[in-house]
C-alpha cells in the first residue's frame, strides 16, 4: 500500500508564484543586453584590480630591496665601529702602560724622606730647561701653592716611548701628589692626538687623573679623595 503523497507547501508555492510574477513584470529587462555604461565600469573595476595586484608585487618586492639596502647598511656601520673599536683596543695597551707607569713611580718616589727628587724646587729653572730638553717638549711647572701644595722637584724617569719627567708636591701635611708626563708617540694613534678628556683610573696603585693633549700623556697620582684629586687636575690641565 502506498503512503499518501504530503500536501504541497503553501508557503514555497506563494513564493514560486511572486518570482514569475516579477520575471512576467520585468521580462523585457532581462531580455534586454548589459548598458555600456555598466559594462565600462566593469572592465574599469577589473583594470583597477590589477594595478593594485601589480602594486603589491612591486611593493614587496621594493620591500625587501629596502630591507636588504639596510641590513647591509647596518652591516656596514657595525662592521666600521667594530674596527674603531679594535683600534682603540690596540692603543688602549700604550695608555693603560703609562697610567701604571705614572702610578708606580708616584708608590716608589713619594715615600721617601732624604731623596725624594733628582733636583729640588731651589733648582726650578735649571729642572725645567733639563726635562723639556730631554722630553723634546718645553715643560712648565704648575703652581699648585693656591691649593696648598708646594714643588718640592723633580725627576727623570725612562718610558717605552722615550723619557718622561715627574713633577713632586707636598702639602703641609706631608701629603705628595706628582705630575707624570711623557710622550705616547705614534703608540697614541692620531685619534688620541687630540685628545684632552679627563679619565679616572684606580686600577694601580695609586689613583690618578689622566688626559692626552697632543700625543702627550699627562697623570696626576696622589692618595687623596677622588674630587679633591679632580679638582687639583684641572688646575693642572688649564695652566699646561
Amino acid at each position: 500500500m502506498n503512503s499518501p503523497t504530503p500536501p504541497p507547501d503553501t508557503d514555497q508555492l506563494a513564493w514560486r508564484a511572486q518570482r514569475d510574477a516579477l520575471r512576467e513584470l520585468h521580462r523585457e529587462v532581462l531580455d534586454e543586453p548589459v548598458p555600456k555604461a555598466l559594462l565600462a565600469a566593469a572592465r574599469h573595476l577589473d583594470d583597477r584590480r590589477a594595478r593594485q595586484a601589480r602594486w603589491m608585487r612591486w611593493g614587496g618586492m621594493a620591500a625587501g630591496v629596502l630591507i636588504a639596502f639596510a641590513a647591509g647598511w647596518v652591516g656596514n656601520h657595525q662592521w666600521s665601529a667594530s674596527q674603531q673599536t679594535g683600534a682603540a683596543l690596540a692603543r688602549a695597551p700604550a695608555t693603560r702602560e703609562f697610567v701604571h707607569a705614572a702610578s708606580v713611580a708616584h708608590a716608589v718616589y713619594a715615600p721617601e724622606k732624604r731623596h725624594p727628587v733628582e733636583v729640588v724646587a731651589a733648582e726650578q729653572q735649571h729642572l725645567v730647561q733639563w726635562l723639556s730638553r730631554r722630553l723634546d717638549k718645553p715643560l712648565k711647572v704648575p703652581d699648585l701653592s693656591a691649593e696648598g701644595y708646594a714643588l718640592v722637584g723633580g725627576r727623570l724617569l725612562p718610558g717605552s716611548e722615550g723619557a718622561r719627567a715627574q713633577f713632586m708636591f707636598e702639602r703641609a701635611d706631608g701629603e705628595r701628589v706628582t705630575l707624570y708626563i711623557g710622550s705616547l708617540g705614534s703608540a697614541a694613534g692620531p685619534a688620541q692626538a687630540g685628545e684632552t678628556a679627563f679619565r679616572y683610573s684606580t686600577d694601580s696603585p695609586v689613583p690618578s687623573f689622566y688626559w692626552v693633549d697632543r700625543g702627550f700623556g699627562y697623570a696626576l697620582a696622589g692618595k687623596l679623595p677622588r674630587d679633591a684629586l679632580l679638582g687639583l687636575a684641572g688646575v693642572v690641565y688649564r695652566q699646561l
